[in-house]
């Protein structure tokens, strides 16, 4: 099969509007098998190991329909991304896109929130993966340990992709090991043949309130806490641009990992509010998939969980830099950022890297200098960005189908179902969740804090978009 380059920026013009192809000066050296399990290790971090405990005590068993809802919304995103992500592989992805379907605006609003939420979410998951370390180490500080992890992953992305791409695949192999483990392991005990268990039947599904415990308003908070848990699929298009064949390699992972993502969260919920009753606290303090395996009494559960914990932090920090970085250096080759970080050594942009971890190590310190404001500002402020992603997402291909449709129909490679009534769907059903949020005391100020720093970065975005189209204008 022949190389297939990277498209060249052709929507480059010398307006305002100047959507490129991935930045300039990176190179291909991700294979196939990185992207597939970019694809799938990139979803699967904390948020399903441990944070999809305060969703089970919400919602009961009813979570198994949460994670289905927003499941079917996850997957008809990604196809809609996948669609515009392979007709025009960029490293900036879904920033690109929107900026081709309505202009450098949408492109800037949805690139720095995206960055943003990656930058954060670094320092997030590094505090968890010192904790892990401190309870095995006690004694040594939360602080070292984090610094350690951050200088081991900013020289892993400052270093060749293909390293990146190594680092992840194996550590996303190690990840959907264990969940494929844990669901073989938990349907033998469903079906009551693992050995010193009895078969549980449906009484944890529909005993101690039924499948609704907590009724509608335990389905809404449960849904909330799946939709957020899905979030960082959107990594394999950024990295697909610099994959040897971006096009087939961004449609097969796409194609691959929607329904195996699925299987592994829906089926995962599925084993455990059948095994373990929705209401025993262990589900909350030790995380759902530790709590099953103690019920379970499988010898040194909660250390091998711990294991897998930290495998997922370390992995989520390895892809956010990575995808920090590359989204940074998208956009400021198309202008929309300091230079400066548009550099490319040997084939990485590593300006970009070294910002991306510096910021993100800086939301680490400011969890200790500042836990009581300043930090739980962040992490509210970054509670609804990937809906905003979604909904940018789900907009461009509304826009960029038809236009793919009338200028290159031979470049939709991958094609959403049911155009454009699904993608209307899906538009409907991110407005749904808006509305959720609104309603709920514990989400509003998610929401708030989101639409502010939304407004403020679609008001630069567009101050920018005035001052180069007057500046093409002049000249």
């Amino acid at each position: 099969m022949p190389r297939t380059p990277a498209p060249a920026p052709a929507d480059r013009k010398p307006t305002a509007t100047s959507a490129d192809a991935p930045a300039g000066g990176l190179t291909h050296g991700l294979k196939q098998r990185h992207l597939s399990m970019i694809a799938l290790g990139g979803v699967i971090g904390a948020g399903l190991f441990v944070g999809s405990g305060a969703g089970i005590a919400a919602a009961g068993p009813s979570i198994v329909l949460a994670y289905a809802i927003s499941g079917v919304l996850v997957m008809l995103v990604m196809r809609m991304l996948g669609e515009m992500s392979a007709a025009n592989p960029a490293s900036g992805s879904f920033s690109v896109h929107a900026e081709r379907a309505f202009g450098p605006w949408a492109g800037f609003t949805a690139g720095w929130a995206f960055w943003f939420l990656l930058c954060v979410a670094v320092g997030l998951e590094g505090i968890g993966a010192a904790k892990i370390m401190t309870g095995w180490l006690p004694g040594t500080p939360e602080w070292a340990w984090v610094a350690l992890f951050m200088l081991v992953f900013c020289g892993t992305n400052l270093a060749a992709v293909k390293n990146f791409g190594e680092f992840e695949f194996w550590f996303a192999a190690l990840k959907v090991g264990a969940i494929v483990l844990f669901l073989g392991i938990g349907v033998l005990a469903i079906v009551g043949v693992l050995p010193g268990s009895d078969a549980p039947g449906t009484a944890n599904l529909t005993g101690d309130g039924g499948f609704f415990p907590n009724g509608s308003e335990g389905l809404i908070v449960g849904l909330l806490a799946s939709v957020f848990a899905y979030g960082g699929l959107e990594t394999v298009t950024i990295a697909a641009a610099e994959s040897e064949h971006p096009v087939q390699g961004v449609a097969k992972a796409v194609r691959t990992a929607m329904w195996r993502i699925a299987l592994f969260y829906i089926g995962s919920m599925a084993v455990i509010v059948t095994l373990v009753p929705w209401g025993d606290k262990a589900v909350v303090e030790k995380g759902p998939y530790v709590a099953t395996l103690d019920h379970l009494d499988i010898p040194a559960a909660g250390q091998i969980m711990n294991v897998v914990v930290l495998i997922a932090l370390l992995s989520a920090m390895n892809a956010n830099i990575y995808g920090a970085s590359r989204m940074a250096g998208s956009l400021v080759a198309r202008g929309q950022g300091p230079k400066a970080l548009g550099r490319t050594f040997g084939g990485v942009p590593r300006p970009a890297v070294l910002v991306s971890s510096v910021f993100g190590f800086a939301c680490v310190l400011l969890s200790y200098w500042r836990p009581d404001d300043v930090f739980i500002w962040l992490i509210n402020t970054i509670g609804a960005i990937i809906l905003v992603v979604w909904f940018f997402i789900a907009a461009s291909q509304l826009v960029l189908r038809r236009r793919t449709e009338r200028e290159a129909p031979e470049k939709l490679v991958v094609r959403m179902w049911g155009f454009p009534v699904l993608t209307w769907v899906a538009l409907a059903g991110m407005a749904g969740i808006f509305f959720l949020m609104a309603r709920e005391e514990g989400t509003r100020v998610q929401l708030y804090a989101t639409g502010a720093l939304t407004l403020l970065l679609a008001a630069g975005g567009y101050a920018l978009q005035k001052k180069r189209a007057a500046v093409t204008e002049e000249s």
